[in-house]
């Protein structure tokens, strides 16, 4: 598939946009990976010397997309969302189970992933406790100690101390509690009674009208406030910058989740300031492509491929730079115009 076969992608996307029964339309389709960052980051922290920063090394991978739009009606408890505007949400995969001796997925569905808020499962949970995490679902999570203890303590902020000698907040982390499992709001619950540090009403359901504060039960999802206007000019670094419309506030697809959650993680949603030794962070700021101003806001899929193999190279070899991604130049299926490409645009 490509632009020979398919010269203008974004006409076929369009005609993929189904409506839903009760309002809203939904598209199932690829799209350019929509995130955005350095994935060095796991490499102690961009190399423990912040030498490994500034390559998407995500850029021109295409995922499988599901995109949904709804009234807000329809997510708002018992349908109104002027009165519970907050809403949680989170996803999970499930695959069928495997009889290993005749290697068929004919069993019951069995839940293999969970993702609320980005980045939690590789950040909060200890390596041991991921399958878990995965399995399980955010009405556990209270329960579960050993995830409550990696939120109040979270080990990222000792490996950054120890690399970078920047002093990790002090323990109890009831601020990644409210990020995390309560949402922010001046009343939102803390598991030890004490005062919530992060004094502001932006997200948590204990907001909603309809909540009964005595059943309200701390849960991992990514959190919306509904209410919340569209910003005019969106700050990539979302709440942590005063643009109260951006992540943890639900997560535009602009939204710098990595860089947000790195200086949440030393302090920064409590403290109102970042850590200037990190205050750059990935230095991946944007996505490599732009996104769409219109539903589904995904960028159209790369047609170039990522790994190249150079026939140049002795061996054969990957150029390109850490990573062993070649230089690419992704782009959606056709032109902004809708026109097909010229010969010569064609990689060949």
């Amino acid at each position: 598939m490509g632009p020979a076969s398919i010269p203008n992608y974004g006409r076929l996307r369009t005609q993929a946009i189904t409506p839903v029964e009760g309002g809203g339309v939904t598209y199932v389709g690829q799209a350019e990976d929509p995130f955005f960052l350095d994935l060095r980051v796991f490499d102690l922290i961009y190399g423990a010397n912040l030498s490994e920063r500034g390559q998407d090394t995500l850029a021109g991978y295409n995922v499988q997309s599901i995109a949904l739009q709804v009234p807000k009606s329809a997510l708002a408890l018992n349908g109104d969302e002027t009165k519970n505007p907050v809403i949680g949400i989170w996803s999970a995969t499930s695959k069928a189970s495997m009889n290993v001796k005749d290697a068929e997925a004919s069993g019951a569905q069995v839940q293999v992933s969970r993702l609320g808020n980005p980045l939690v499962n590789e950040l909060v949970p200890a390596a041991n406790q991921k399958d878990a995490f995965n399995a399980s679902t955010p009405a556990d999570d209270a329960k579960n100690q050993a995830l409550v203890d990696r939120v109040l303590n979270p080990e990222l902020p000792q490996v950054i101390q120890t690399l970078y000698n920047i002093p990790a907040p002090a323990t109890p982390r009831n601020d990644l509690v409210e990020i995390f499992l309560t949402g922010i709001a001046k009343d939102a619950p803390t598991l030890d009674g004490s005062t919530p540090p992060i004094q502001a009403d932006l997200n948590s359901q204990i907001l909603n009208g309809d909540v009964d504060p005595k059943n309200f039960v701390p849960a991992e999802e990514l959190r919306l406030n509904m209410s919340v206007p569209v910003t005019t000019n969106p700050n990539r670094l979302g709440v942590l910058a005063g643009d109260n419309q951006g992540f943890p506030n639900g997560r535009r697809l602009a939204d710098d989740v990595l860089d947000i959650e790195l200086q949440a993680f030393e302090g920064a949603a409590q403290t109102g300031a970042l850590v200037p030794a990190l205050a750059a962070g990935d230095k991946v700021n944007t996505n490599n492509v732009p996104f769409g101003k219109t539903f589904p806001y995904l960028a159209l899929p790369s047609n170039v491929a990522v790994n190249q193999i150079d026939v140049g190279m002795p061996s054969g070899g990957v150029p390109g730079g850490a990573g062993g991604t070649a230089p690419r130049r992704p782009v959606g299926y056709g032109s902004p115009a809708g026109l097909a490409p010229s010969r010569s645009s064609v990689p060949g």
